[in-house]
């Protein structure tokens, strides 16, 4: 077995990864198992680069608000902001104080210097405007896409005026108060006013629909994507504060499960423009059913890579990151009898591995899962190894160069 495995073992590259695969996929999803690590988003970035190089990939999107992102879309693609400007209001969940992350927009920006616009890498944030003490606001989504409408459509076309659109939504904070988190009482995603404003999105995203072919010749199918953003967004924030103030069994499988399916919404509009590299948690990007403890209470959800691989088939294809130690975090060495364990054996510090040679290597042999003292590192289940395409192993993750910080 060790013989099959080490066989199986190739550099950490961009055409090691695309020699696991039957073809170039639309989404190429690299997942991490633990966040805040910037060796692990280094790697995504000397990955990111071979594929932009070498395999035509040009966009790369990752964990982080999607209205946020098209900050750092802007500032990569024409230069708009400074970088520091950038790092502060282009990304969610933290992730702007990462070296990592400054130096791929860097990167980025300094690519596509003098570039024609055909040939200009693209940023995107994929997950909703959501934190894990609750959700934002859905002004920003709903006025902008108003405005894209107002701006291009006759006024009678429209359901409502901006004045009727700022009545109902009144101050963001009672949209944004982390209580409701926890409590349903206090949210305010069933009142009488959150109700006409889904009815309202609705309309609007409909009108945008409708409007499609005026659209595209009034602008440009850049502008489009963008109003189909500002729809995806705004309807998902207005359900996700419905279902926040409901006071069902079901509330947190329903929560979790629309941030997953809001995430999945826009990956599968990124795969209608450019072969792309998403980076997220192993969790979000697997093909099988997520899960996790909340409130002592196990909860189940379809992951965004299980809804998007439905859809794409082979056009979608995933590769899991496995870590060896993060002793920062008190995770040592791996027991020899779990995946990581058997893989931690070979020599070399990082390497990508088959995982349909390493399931059949394994055979009728069960590897143990994999006990983490460490709750910011979840790691791989050996019951979904034959949901891999790839696995990129990482023997040993030192500190980061940064303060971190885990969602």
């Amino acid at each position: 077995m060790a013989t099959d495995i080490k066989d199986s073992a190739h550099p950490v590259e961009a055409t090691s990864l695309m020699g696991l695969l039957p073809a170039r996929p639309r989404l190429l999803a690299l997942g991490e198992p633990t966040h805040g690590e910037d060796a692990l988003l280094d790697l995504r970035n000397e990955l990111f680069r071979q594929l932009v190089e070498q395999e035509g990939y040009r966009t790369i999107a990752i964990e982080s608000d999607c209205m946020m992102g098209l900050v750092v879309d802007d500032h990569v693609t024409v230069g708009t902001g400074t970088l520091d400007e950038v790092m502060v209001h282009g990304f969610s969940h933290g992730w702007g104080a990462s070296a990592a992350n400054r130096e791929l927009v860097r990167w980025m920006r300094a690519h596509n210097d003098r570039r024609p616009a055909a040939e200009r890498v693209r940023f995107a944030g994929f997950d909703g405007p959501l934190e894990m003490t609750g959700a934002a606001s859905p002004r920003q989504a709903l006025t902008a896409l108003h405005g894209c409408l107002s701006a291009r459509v006759d006024a009678d076309l429209l359901p409502c005026t901006t004045e009727t659109l700022d009545r109902l939504l009144g101050a963001d904070d009672r949209w944004t108060n982390p209580a409701a988190m926890t409590d349903p009482a206090e949210s305010v995603g069933q009142s009488a006013e959150a109700r006409k404003l889904r009815l309202l999105a609705d309309d609007l995203v409909a009108l945008l629909d409708e409007q499609t072919p005026h659209i595209i010749t009034a602008t440009s199918r850049d502008d489009w994507d963008r109003a189909r953003l500002y729809g995806r967004t705004a309807t998902g924030l207005l359900r996700y504060h419905f279902w926040m103030a409901d006071t069902s069994p079901s509330r947190m499988t329903r929560l979790v499960g629309l941030r997953d399916s809001m995430m999945a919404a826009n990956l599968l509009a990124l795969a209608e423009r450019d072969p792309a590299l998403i980076h997220a948690h192993n969790g979000h990007l697997q093909r099988d059913k997520s899960s996790m403890r909340m409130g002592g209470r196990p909860v189940e959800w379809w992951s965004a890579g299980a809804l998007v691989s439905s859809r794409l088939g082979e056009e979608y294809a995933f590769v899991a990151t496995a870590l060896g130690t993060i002793r920062h975090q008190g995770v040592d060495t791996p027991p020899t009898d779990t995946v990581e364990g058997l893989l931690h054996a070979l020599p070399e510090d990082r390497y990508v591995v088959d995982a349909h040679r390493l399931a059949a290597a394994l055979g009728d042999t069960q590897p143990a899962p994999r006990v983490s003292p460490y709750y910011g590192y979840a790691p791989l289940d050996p019951a979904h190894l034959a949901g891999y395409d790839g696995i990129v192993y990482v023997k040993d993750v030192p500190q980061s160069r940064r303060l971190q910080r885990q969602s």
